[in-house]
């Protein structure tokens, strides 16, 4: 029996004049109950087989044995099979109900700003008038324009050829009439060990002043714990007892330069050899670069650190060091935290130039210690050094001759001495070269005299005897051509103008009341007023010069090269 989709309550079944075929057993499921689907046969033996056939779904068929004859009309009764879908559905049936949440609801109102008119009425426009007045005398006037036409141009020639405003450069800052004192800068641990200051340096924008300390009298220092302090002078609120950044080495100091065009970085050399450079703006961790204690390093005190432009990357910087083991090296930056030895020179009694009064070792080789150096601002390969001997060495970078060691080193190192000049009574202690001419520099030693050399002669331009004492730093004047300053053993800095005199300083400042001596000195190159300098009792006294020394005169430049044209040809 074929499924029932919407069985009624009552289901009414007739057939008419036709017999009814027996349907298969309908399977399970559907509306009809289990009782109705299983007693077809009976409804057929009753007499109403077409009811059966109609019940079950079949339609009517042929005779077949045992079934009645030809199909008669009859009325069959009415069957009745009740529904249990609705009731099942009525059972599954689940009510459910929501509930949004209530709507809030706000008024709000705004008032707008009062508004305000405003006219305004310009004045009526006057016409122009131009006041009536004389011609002038055309004639009477060319006549005068020809007759002085030639005096006028003799002027302009006579000015155009004149010298008189020659180096004159428009000053519009304050006239200072004498020199001051700025701050006194000094880091009280340094202090309370008993330290020097041994080097001082600028920084690159002229706002950063930084020391070194250590020790240059007799003593092992090997082992003295130092400090590299920095102040900025610009910064507000300076505490001149408290550097804005502090260093500690586990060896002396003995020398600094910054970097020439990152103000951050800062060189320096100790007493234990080695070569390190530091980056300030790192507090925590400063050390950027060091040598370590290799076959390459110095084994004496490094005396000077200069930073040098890198021939092969003009943008990249090396560290040229020198010590009193007789050794010129330059040092490059590798790998993470490295300084590596990029070329070498060595300084052997054997390969001097014969002009040295030196008597020669019977065998052997004798280092000749280089305690000082200066580059030319000309010749970026020509320098000079100061030694231990007395006298001062003209070298070159570009020297190919091989130079005498014992110790081998990772690159070969060259003989550098080009030309030595006549010496001083004791060891030199430092050397300048001229920013304002190619042949002339300066050299300070313990002799208590300063030296003016010319590049062409071996003998000095001029010897001016300044202490009584060591003179331990001189150094030529950024911005005035005949100017320098050199640093006594006596307390004093003491400023030249060998322009108004060769024979006596113009200015003698008193760095220290008890005479301690002054180490060390340098000239800011941005603020040009600016002389920092160092002492033995560790301070740093920042000086601001007199508008004499920082101004150029007229002819100065003239005046020096006078001064230099009188080398021997």
């Amino acid at each position: 029996m074929a499924p029932i989709a919407s069985p009624p309550q009552s289901c009414s079944l007739e057939a008419r004049g036709r017999r009814s075929r027996r349907s298969p057993p309908a399977r399970e499921g559907g509306a009809v109950s289990e009782a109705t689907r299983a007693q077809p046969r009976q409804l057929c033996r009753a007499g109403r087989p077409g009811a059966a056939a109609l019940a079950t779904g079949g339609a009517a068929s042929a005779e077949g044995p045992g079934r009645p004859g030809p199909l008669q009309d009859e009325t069959l009764g009415v069957v009745s099979v009740p529904s249990q879908w609705r009731s099942v559905q009525g059972i599954r049936g689940v009510t459910k109900s929501c509930q949004t949440d209530s709507l809030a609801t706000a008024e709000a109102s705004s008032q707008t700003q009062k508004r305000a008119d405003a006219e305004v009425q310009t004045e009526a426009r006057m016409p122009v008038s131009v006041p009536s007045g004389s011609r002038p005398d055309s004639p009477r006037l060319a006549a005068f324009l020809q007759r002085v036409e030639g005096m006028v141009i003799r002027e302009l020639n006579k000015n155009w050829q004149s010298h008189a405003f020659d180096g004159f450069e428009v000053n519009w800052t304050e006239q200072q009439p004498t020199v001051t004192c700025l701050h006194t800068l000094a880091y009280p641990p340094a202090q309370g060990q008993g330290l020097h200051v041994t080097s001082v340096s600028w920084n690159t924008t002229g706002s950063v002043v930084a020391c070194a300390y250590g020790r240059l009298d007799d003593g092992d220092w090997s082992t003295l714990k130092s400090f590299v302090c920095a102040w900025n002078l610009d910064r507000r609120g300076l505490n001149p007892r408290q550097p804005s950044a502090v260093v500690e080495v586990p060896s002396a100091v003995m020398c600094l330069a910054f970097h020439p065009t990152q103000p951050s970085r800062i060189a320096g050399g100790l007493y234990s050899g080695e070569v390190l450079v530091w980056d300030l703006s790192h507090p925590e961790d400063p050390l950027l670069r060091r040598t370590g204690l290799t076959d390459d390093t110095h084994t004496d005190p490094v005396n000077q650190v200069v930073w040098l432009p890198d021939p092969r990357h003009g943008h990249r910087f090396q560290v040229l060091s020198v010590a009193t083991d007789g050794k010129v090296l330059l040092w490059q930056g590798v790998g993470a935290g490295q300084l590596q030895l990029a070329e070498g020179f060595a300084l052997a009694v054997q390969q001097l130039p014969r002009s040295t009064k030196l008597k020669k070792p019977p065998r052997g080789e004798t280092e000749v210690g280089a305690t000082a150096v200066a580059f030319s601002s000309f010749d970026p390969s020509l320098f000079v050094l100061g030694t231990e001997g007395g006298f001062p060495l003209k070298c070159s970078l570009a020297a190919e001759e091989a130079a005498l060691t014992r110790v081998p080193h990772s690159v070969p190192l060259r003989a550098p001495v080009q030309f030595t000049f006549s010496p001083h009574g004791g060891p030199v202690y430092s050397v300048s070269c001229s920013p304002f001419h190619r042949n002339l520099f300066l050299s300070a030693g313990t002799d208590g005299h300063v030296h003016l050399y010319s590049m062409l002669q071996a003998q000095p331009l001029a010897s001016l005897q300044l202490s009584h004492k060591y003179l331990f730093a001189v150094r030529w004047s950024p911005v005035r051509p005949l100017v320098f300053a050199a640093a006594s053993g006596e307390g004093d800095v003491q400023l030249f103008d060998l322009q108004k005199s060769s024979q006596k300083p113009t200015v003698s400042i008193k760095q220290t009341q008890d005479e301690s001596p002054v180490y060390c000195l340098e000239f800011n190159c941005q603020q040009t007023q600016l002389l920092a300098a160092g002492d033995a009792k560790g301070t740093v006294k920042v000086w601001r010069l007199s508008t004499e020394f920082t101004e150029q005169g007229p002819r100065e430049t003239e005046d020096l090269d006078q001064l230099a044209a009188e080398a021997a040809p």
